[in-house]
Protein backbone atom coordinates (compact mmCIF):
# COMPACT_ATOMS: atom_id res chain seq x y z
CA UNK A 1 0.00 0.00 0.00
CA UNK A 2 1.42 3.39 -0.93
CA UNK A 3 0.94 5.57 2.20
CA UNK A 4 3.14 9.04 2.84
CA UNK A 5 2.85 12.70 3.51
CA UNK A 6 2.44 14.97 0.62
CA UNK A 7 2.68 18.64 1.96
CA UNK A 8 2.23 21.85 -0.34
CA UNK A 9 3.90 24.81 -0.25
CA UNK A 10 4.04 28.04 -1.81
CA UNK A 11 3.57 31.82 -1.47
CA UNK A 12 -0.11 33.33 -0.62
CA UNK A 13 -2.66 33.28 -3.01
CA UNK A 14 -1.12 30.37 -5.25
CA UNK A 15 -4.56 28.33 -4.59
CA UNK A 16 -2.98 25.71 -2.39
CA UNK A 17 -6.32 25.77 0.34
CA UNK A 18 -8.17 25.49 -3.29
CA UNK A 19 -6.12 22.22 -4.37
CA UNK A 20 -6.11 20.33 -1.03
CA UNK A 21 -10.83 21.28 -1.52
CA UNK A 22 -10.37 19.77 -4.97
CA UNK A 23 -8.57 16.65 -4.33
CA UNK A 24 -10.21 15.88 -1.31
CA UNK A 25 -13.71 16.33 -2.71
CA UNK A 26 -14.95 18.40 0.47
CA UNK A 27 -14.34 22.08 1.41
CA UNK A 28 -11.34 21.20 4.46
CA UNK A 29 -9.90 24.90 4.15
CA UNK A 30 -10.98 27.40 3.59
CA UNK A 31 -10.93 30.14 0.18
CA UNK A 32 -10.41 34.01 0.45
CA UNK A 33 -9.24 36.14 -2.38
CA UNK A 34 -6.93 37.73 0.85
CA UNK A 35 -3.72 36.80 1.43
CA UNK A 36 -2.87 35.07 4.46
CA UNK A 37 -6.34 33.11 4.97
CA UNK A 38 -4.44 30.11 5.77
CA UNK A 39 -3.23 29.72 9.31
CA UNK A 40 -2.94 26.74 10.60
CA UNK A 41 -1.07 23.13 8.53
CA UNK A 42 -4.45 21.45 7.56
CA UNK A 43 -3.78 17.74 7.09
CA UNK A 44 -6.27 15.97 4.91
CA UNK A 45 -6.48 12.15 4.85
CA UNK A 46 -7.05 10.31 1.63
CA UNK A 47 -7.91 6.60 1.64
CA UNK A 48 -8.08 4.11 -1.21
CA UNK A 49 -8.05 0.39 -1.12
CA UNK A 50 -4.01 1.11 -2.74
CA UNK A 51 -3.09 4.04 -0.92
CA UNK A 52 -3.32 7.01 1.94
CA UNK A 53 -2.26 10.09 1.38
CA UNK A 54 -2.00 12.61 4.28
CA UNK A 55 -1.91 16.15 2.53
CA UNK A 56 -0.91 19.23 4.11
CA UNK A 57 -2.04 22.43 3.34
CA UNK A 58 0.23 24.63 5.36
CA UNK A 59 -0.09 28.58 5.41
CA UNK A 60 1.67 30.43 3.05
CA UNK A 61 5.56 31.37 3.44
CA UNK A 62 5.63 35.19 4.67
CA UNK A 63 8.02 37.13 6.59
CA UNK A 64 7.19 37.08 10.51
CA UNK A 65 5.84 40.17 11.71
CA UNK A 66 3.67 39.15 14.77
CA UNK A 67 4.08 36.36 17.20
CA UNK A 68 1.31 34.81 15.43
CA UNK A 69 2.73 34.66 11.99
CA UNK A 70 5.51 33.22 13.94
CA UNK A 71 3.07 30.60 14.78
CA UNK A 72 2.15 30.10 11.35
CA UNK A 73 5.79 29.75 9.95
CA UNK A 74 6.05 26.94 12.43
CA UNK A 75 3.36 24.95 11.11
CA UNK A 76 5.36 25.63 7.78
CA UNK A 77 8.61 23.93 9.49
CA UNK A 78 6.54 20.87 10.66
CA UNK A 79 5.87 20.33 7.03
CA UNK A 80 8.82 20.36 6.12
CA UNK A 81 10.37 18.20 8.62
CA UNK A 82 7.94 15.15 7.69
CA UNK A 83 7.15 15.65 4.12
CA UNK A 84 7.82 12.54 1.99
CA UNK A 85 6.72 14.53 -1.28
CA UNK A 86 6.62 18.11 -1.40
CA UNK A 87 4.26 19.68 -3.83
CA UNK A 88 5.69 23.63 -4.53
CA UNK A 89 2.51 25.19 -6.09
CA UNK A 90 2.85 28.52 -8.29
CA UNK A 91 0.06 30.65 -9.58
CA UNK A 92 1.11 31.06 -13.42
CA UNK A 93 0.95 34.45 -13.36
CA UNK A 94 2.85 35.13 -10.57
CA UNK A 95 6.87 36.29 -10.28
CA UNK A 96 8.65 33.02 -11.27
CA UNK A 97 11.87 34.35 -10.16
CA UNK A 98 10.78 34.95 -6.94
CA UNK A 99 8.79 31.66 -6.45
CA UNK A 100 12.02 29.88 -7.37
CA UNK A 101 14.30 31.90 -4.33
CA UNK A 102 11.66 30.88 -1.66
CA UNK A 103 11.56 27.08 -3.08
CA UNK A 104 15.26 26.96 -3.55
CA UNK A 105 15.84 28.25 0.25
CA UNK A 106 13.10 25.51 2.08
CA UNK A 107 16.37 22.97 0.57
CA UNK A 108 13.96 19.89 0.46
CA UNK A 109 15.79 16.64 0.54
CA UNK A 110 12.59 14.68 -0.81
CA UNK A 111 10.96 14.29 -4.19
CA UNK A 112 9.55 17.90 -5.07
CA UNK A 113 6.73 18.39 -7.96
CA UNK A 114 5.80 22.15 -8.95
CA UNK A 115 2.54 22.89 -9.77
CA UNK A 116 1.54 25.40 -12.16
CA UNK A 117 -1.82 26.23 -11.20
CA UNK A 118 -4.56 28.48 -12.70
CA UNK A 119 -3.83 27.14 -16.59
CA UNK A 120 -7.24 28.60 -16.91
CA UNK A 121 -6.21 31.93 -16.77
CA UNK A 122 -3.11 32.25 -19.20
CA UNK A 123 -2.32 31.64 -22.72
CA UNK A 124 -0.39 27.98 -23.77
CA UNK A 125 2.58 29.78 -24.37
CA UNK A 126 3.14 31.44 -21.07
CA UNK A 127 2.29 27.73 -19.66
CA UNK A 128 5.50 26.21 -21.77
CA UNK A 129 7.10 28.68 -20.73
CA UNK A 130 6.46 28.35 -17.02
CA UNK A 131 7.13 24.16 -17.31
CA UNK A 132 10.23 24.88 -19.07
CA UNK A 133 11.64 27.70 -16.18
CA UNK A 134 10.60 25.46 -13.33
CA UNK A 135 11.78 21.77 -14.94
CA UNK A 136 15.62 22.85 -15.53
CA UNK A 137 15.57 24.32 -11.41
CA UNK A 138 17.48 21.04 -9.51
CA UNK A 139 14.23 20.74 -6.57
CA UNK A 140 12.00 19.73 -9.19
CA UNK A 141 11.43 16.09 -10.01
CA UNK A 142 8.57 17.04 -12.49
CA UNK A 143 5.58 19.49 -12.76
CA UNK A 144 1.97 19.55 -13.18
CA UNK A 145 -0.10 21.48 -14.82
CA UNK A 146 -4.14 21.92 -13.21
CA UNK A 147 -6.63 24.79 -12.10
CA UNK A 148 -7.66 23.78 -9.04
CA UNK A 149 -11.05 25.76 -8.58
CA UNK A 150 -12.19 24.53 -12.37
CA UNK A 151 -11.04 21.03 -11.94
CA UNK A 152 -8.24 20.81 -14.82
CA UNK A 153 -6.09 17.98 -14.91
CA UNK A 154 -7.51 17.24 -11.55
CA UNK A 155 -8.58 13.61 -11.86
CA UNK A 156 -4.88 12.47 -12.79
CA UNK A 157 -3.13 14.40 -10.48
CA UNK A 158 -2.32 12.00 -8.11
CA UNK A 159 -1.03 9.28 -10.03
CA UNK A 160 2.87 10.91 -10.46
CA UNK A 161 2.65 11.47 -6.91
CA UNK A 162 1.80 7.97 -5.77
CA UNK A 163 4.96 6.88 -8.00
CA UNK A 164 7.06 8.91 -5.89
CA UNK A 165 5.37 7.55 -1.87
CA UNK A 166 7.24 4.72 0.03
CA UNK A 167 4.80 1.70 0.43
CA UNK A 168 4.24 0.62 4.46
CA UNK A 169 1.04 0.56 6.05
CA UNK A 170 -1.82 3.50 7.06
CA UNK A 171 -1.30 6.04 9.85
CA UNK A 172 -4.75 6.60 10.19
CA UNK A 173 -7.80 3.98 10.39
CA UNK A 174 -11.05 4.46 9.86
CA UNK A 175 -12.58 6.79 7.44
CA UNK A 176 -11.81 9.67 9.09
CA UNK A 177 -10.55 12.60 6.12
CA UNK A 178 -8.83 14.38 8.80
CA UNK A 179 -6.83 14.71 11.83
CA UNK A 180 -8.52 17.84 13.60
CA UNK A 181 -11.95 18.45 15.71
CA UNK A 182 -14.77 19.43 14.20
CA UNK A 183 -14.77 22.81 16.33
CA UNK A 184 -11.80 23.64 14.05
CA UNK A 185 -13.75 23.56 10.59
CA UNK A 186 -16.24 25.32 12.56
CA UNK A 187 -14.11 28.27 13.50
CA UNK A 188 -12.31 28.28 10.29
CA UNK A 189 -16.06 28.78 8.13
CA UNK A 190 -16.89 31.86 10.76
CA UNK A 191 -13.51 33.15 10.08
CA UNK A 192 -13.68 32.55 5.94
CA UNK A 193 -17.57 35.06 6.25
CA UNK A 194 -14.96 37.86 7.71
CA UNK A 195 -12.73 37.64 5.26
CA UNK A 196 -16.20 37.64 2.86
CA UNK A 197 -17.69 40.25 4.17
CA UNK A 198 -15.45 42.62 5.95
CA UNK A 199 -12.85 45.05 4.81
CA UNK A 200 -9.56 46.25 4.72
CA UNK A 201 -6.93 45.18 7.58
CA UNK A 202 -10.21 43.26 9.67
CA UNK A 203 -9.82 40.20 8.89
CA UNK A 204 -6.39 39.73 9.91
CA UNK A 205 -6.84 41.51 12.66
CA UNK A 206 -9.55 38.56 14.23
CA UNK A 207 -9.69 34.80 15.75
CA UNK A 208 -12.50 33.13 16.49
CA UNK A 209 -12.54 30.85 19.62
CA UNK A 210 -15.64 28.17 19.45
CA UNK A 211 -17.08 28.09 23.48
CA UNK A 212 -19.62 25.79 22.92
CA UNK A 213 -21.03 23.00 20.76
CA UNK A 214 -23.97 21.20 22.22
CA UNK A 215 -25.57 18.20 20.02
CA UNK A 216 -28.95 18.62 20.74
CA UNK A 217 -31.83 16.18 19.68
CA UNK A 218 -32.88 18.55 16.70
CA UNK A 219 -29.72 20.70 15.56
CA UNK A 220 -26.27 21.35 16.92
CA UNK A 221 -26.20 24.85 19.35
CA UNK A 222 -22.88 26.49 18.68
CA UNK A 223 -21.53 29.65 20.58
CA UNK A 224 -18.20 31.52 19.27
CA UNK A 225 -16.43 34.35 20.12
CA UNK A 226 -15.05 36.41 17.37
CA UNK A 227 -11.49 38.53 18.51
CA UNK A 228 -10.49 41.84 17.69
CA UNK A 229 -7.82 44.14 18.83
CA UNK A 230 -9.50 47.64 19.02
CA UNK A 231 -12.81 48.01 19.71
CA UNK A 232 -13.28 50.52 16.75
CA UNK A 233 -13.12 46.81 15.16
CA UNK A 234 -15.87 45.63 17.21
CA UNK A 235 -17.99 48.40 16.02
CA UNK A 236 -17.57 47.59 12.55
CA UNK A 237 -18.26 43.75 12.80
CA UNK A 238 -21.52 44.67 14.77
CA UNK A 239 -22.86 46.80 11.73
CA UNK A 240 -25.81 49.30 12.03
CA UNK A 241 -28.03 47.39 14.11
CA UNK A 242 -26.34 44.81 14.19
CA UNK A 243 -26.31 44.13 10.15
CA UNK A 244 -22.94 42.66 9.95
CA UNK A 245 -22.48 40.35 12.41
CA UNK A 246 -26.20 38.99 11.07
CA UNK A 247 -24.74 39.00 8.04
CA UNK A 248 -21.77 36.89 8.84
CA UNK A 249 -23.48 34.49 11.39
CA UNK A 250 -26.05 33.62 8.30
CA UNK A 251 -23.79 32.80 5.90
CA UNK A 252 -21.27 30.66 8.50
CA UNK A 253 -25.06 28.97 9.60
CA UNK A 254 -25.58 27.77 5.91
CA UNK A 255 -21.56 26.54 5.44
CA UNK A 256 -21.62 25.12 9.15
CA UNK A 257 -25.18 23.39 8.53
CA UNK A 258 -23.60 21.87 5.07
CA UNK A 259 -20.30 20.54 6.60
CA UNK A 260 -22.12 19.17 9.62
CA UNK A 261 -25.03 18.11 7.45
CA UNK A 262 -27.28 19.23 10.48
CA UNK A 263 -29.38 21.81 11.25
CA UNK A 264 -27.19 24.72 13.56
CA UNK A 265 -28.13 26.99 16.24
CA UNK A 266 -25.38 29.77 15.60
CA UNK A 267 -24.06 32.31 18.63
CA UNK A 268 -21.66 34.71 17.96
CA UNK A 269 -20.39 37.03 20.49
CA UNK A 270 -17.27 40.20 19.79
CA UNK A 271 -14.55 40.47 22.49
CA UNK A 272 -11.92 42.84 22.26
CA UNK A 273 -8.38 41.61 23.18
CA UNK A 274 -5.63 44.19 22.93
CA UNK A 275 -2.39 42.85 20.55
CA UNK A 276 -3.54 39.34 20.75
CA UNK A 277 -1.40 38.36 17.83
CA UNK A 278 1.51 39.16 20.17
CA UNK A 279 0.22 37.32 23.29
CA UNK A 280 1.09 33.60 24.28
CA UNK A 281 -1.08 32.90 26.13
CA UNK A 282 -3.78 34.11 23.50
CA UNK A 283 -2.26 32.51 20.70
CA UNK A 284 -2.46 29.61 22.50
CA UNK A 285 -6.30 29.52 23.65
CA UNK A 286 -6.99 30.43 19.99
CA UNK A 287 -5.43 27.14 18.98
CA UNK A 288 -2.12 28.73 17.75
Amino acid sequence: MKTGFVNIFGRPNAGKSTLLNALMGEKLAIVSSKVQTTRHRIKAILTDKDYQVIISDTPGIIEPRYKLHEKMMMAVKGALEDADVALFIVDVNENWEECHTIFSALKLKVPSIVVINKIDRASQDKIKEAVAFFEKQPYCKSTLTISASSGINIKNFLRPILALLPEGEPYYSGDDISDLPTKFFVSELIREKIYELSQDEIPYHTAVLVREFKEKTTLIKIVADIIVHRETQKVILIGEGGSMIKKIGSAARKDIEAFLQQKVFLELFIKVKPKWRENDLQLKEYGY
